[in-house]
């Protein structure tokens, strides 16, 4: 019977697991436990294997000391520089505090690895600047906030990258690369929304920084800006791998800090350990919840069989890719972009790479569809960040969010169907792919 299937059981048990409100992580780990032993298949055997895989991808550095930059970025008072060059460059425009909004989210995607990060750290000051004395609806910055930080983990660096990087074997420095230009379209996607919601809504006008104050602006958050050039110029420079690439961007923050700035004390530099520690250990523990799935997931064939499935179904790329664009967007609704990345994708890459899909491309629409998925009603994750932040309506939210969801999704079509708009960038520096 279908009901006492092993892989049938893992699977309800995970899903009921996770209804009951035990992290995904643990209930992963729980259900795919239940289906090794109902199997009978050896559990010391599956633990020598993920251990192995754990211990031996030296990739997987790269997550906890990226979530440590972008901690001592916070702590270290770069992001208030940095949100001080924004407001000077965009700011004195007709819905400046909105363009501000977008552009700060471009320019803080340098810093973070994580969408949610960024719409509760930086996202949160500029919600705050944009709703005070009533300047904007808070449903509109609070949707705006949570459309702008899906930039975030597009351009470098980017934890999704990285993950996906865990599970296809896809160059970083070139998904890193890959995520620029889509990043850039994107930002400008928002740019274009706010620019005429500005003139429907007579948004106001900031008083604008002098241009003679620009320089000294740009001068003093010059080091913080400086910051992704140095992550990049290590990786494709050859000096640093890309896990020791994160590595240079903690101590690069650090440093800043401490020196130029001298905005971190004993006291903050402790807890922004401790802060990234917690985070660490959480995203830590979904992937090791994500690899002893993925060797039940390995164990059943399921991902040959998928392949079976697909080529029977005579799929040409552009076809998959849609399929695939449907997939992500729906599981978005549902799911944490982290547990789609480890969980589902390792089952769509053989058959992507079996198309000759390019695992470049292929990585950088997977990771926007999955961070499109955070603002996609009605269970999208940043949706709910800025709805506790904002305490405006949900619903409300999600209107003002519609016009920005559609931007952002007519770009993912250009960048599904336009492959070079992803690939131009990384060929550049001369990827083969």
């Amino acid at each position: 019977m279908m009901f006492l299937d092993p892989f049938f059981l893992c699977i309800a048990s995970i899903l009921v697991l996770a209804v009951l409100g035990l992290p995904i992580g643990l209930s992963m780990i729980a259900g795919s436990i239940l289906y090794l032993f109902m199997s009978g298949l050896d559990m010391g055997i599956a633990a020598e294997q993920f251990l192995n895989r754990m211990y031996s991808n030296y990739i997987i550095l790269a997550v906890p000391l990226f979530i440590l930059a972008a901690e001592f970025m916070n702590t270290g008072s770069l992001s208030d520089r940095l949100l001080a060059w924004c407001n000077a460059v965009v700011g004195r425009f007709r819905g400046g505090l909105a363009q501000v909004n977008v552009l700060q989210s471009m320019v803080f995607a340098g810093m973070s690895g994580s969408a949610i990060a960024d719409a509760a750290g930086t996202g949160k000051m500029i919600y705050s600047l944009m709703t005070r004395d009533g300047k904007y609806p808070a449903s509109f910055a609070a949707a705006l906030t949570a459309s702008s930080a899906v930039i975030g983990p597009i351009i470098p660096p980017s934890i999704p990258m990285v993950l996906y990087a865990l599970v296809s074997d896809a160059s970083i420095g070139y998904l890193f690369l890959g995520g620029i230009v889509p990043g850039a379209i994107m930002g400008v996607a928002l740019a274009l929304i706010v620019y005429f919601k500005a003139r429907t809504n007579d948004f106001p006008v900031e008083d604008p920084v002098p241009l003679r104050e620009l320089p000294r602006i740009t001068w003093t958050s010059l080091p913080a800006l400086m910051m992704p050039v140095v992550l990049l110029f290590c990786i494709y420079s050859g000096i640093t791998t890309p896990t020791e690439a994160a590595a240079v961007a903690a101590a690069y923050a650090l440093i800043i800090s401490i020196v130029l700035y001298r905005s971190i004390s004993l006291k903050s530099f402790y807890q922004s350990l401790v802060t990234s520690s917690k985070t660490t250990v959480s995203i830590g523990m979904l992937i090791a919840g994500a690899l002893v799935l993925n060797y039940v997931v390995t164990v059943e064939n399921i991902p040959a069989s998928l392949s079976v499935i697909l080529t029977d179904w005579n799929l040409d790329p552009i076809t998959f890719l849609i399929f695939v664009n449907v997939v992500l967007l729906l599981l978005g609704c549902m799911l944490e972009g982290t547990a789609i990345i480890l969980i589902i994708v390792p089952v769509l890459v053989p058959s992507a790479a079996a198309l000759g899909i390019d695992l470049v491309h292929f990585g950088v629409v997977v990771v926007i569809n999955v961070m499109i998925g955070l603002i996609t009603p009605p269970y999208g994750m940043l949706l709910f960040v800025m709805q506790s932040i904002s305490r405006a309506k949900l619903r409300h939210i999600v209107s003002d969010t519609l016009p920005f969801l559609g931007a952002l999704l007519v770009a993912l079509m250009i960048f599904t169907f336009v492959p070079d708009t992803v690939l131009w960038l990384p060929r550049m520096f001369g990827y083969q792919g």
